[in-house]
């Protein structure tokens, strides 16, 4: 599902669109080797942008052998690979650990434990593979 740039978007539109795209694709990338920065939500975020500003950068992410899947399973079934979630769910357990070890305030601990438990919660209730593809399965 590709959101087509408006005909109203002036080309500046465009190219600020692709500009917070290619930023956003850039710390998705470093977020790979580093596991306290998420990659699929700023994948997600860099299509959406790209689908904005450059329908070619569009293409070239979601058709990426190795970006695109994660935005893909997304974009066409909400679905987040168990691969990811756990990925998520260390990350969000460092994060947290990390907060502890530094000793940060009690009251910022609990609005991070409630924001991060309400990420876990989404996480967990989203599908990790396409419901028809369970009855295929067998």
């Amino acid at each position: 599902m590709s959101v087509v740039p408006r005909p109203t978007d002036s080309p500046i539109k465009r190219r600020i669109w692709t500009i917070l795209g290619v930023l956003s694709l850039a710390i998705g990338i470093v977020g790979i080797p580093l596991p306290l920065l998420p990659t699929t939500p700023f994948l997600l975020l860099a299509a959406y942008l790209f689908s904005r500003g450059s329908e070619r950068m569009e293409h070239w992410l979601i058709n990426h052998p190795t970006l695109g899947p994660p935005i893909r399973n997304w974009r066409d079934h909400g679905t987040i690979s168990k691969g990811a979630k756990l990925g998520a769910m260390i990350s969000i357990a460092l994060v947290f650990c990390i907060s502890v070890a530094l000793d940060v305030p009690s009251w910022i601990l609990i609005v991070e434990a409630i924001v991060l438990s309400i990420v876990v919660t989404y996480l967990l209730t989203r599908p990790s593979q396409p419901r028809d593809s369970k009855h295929h399965a067998i």
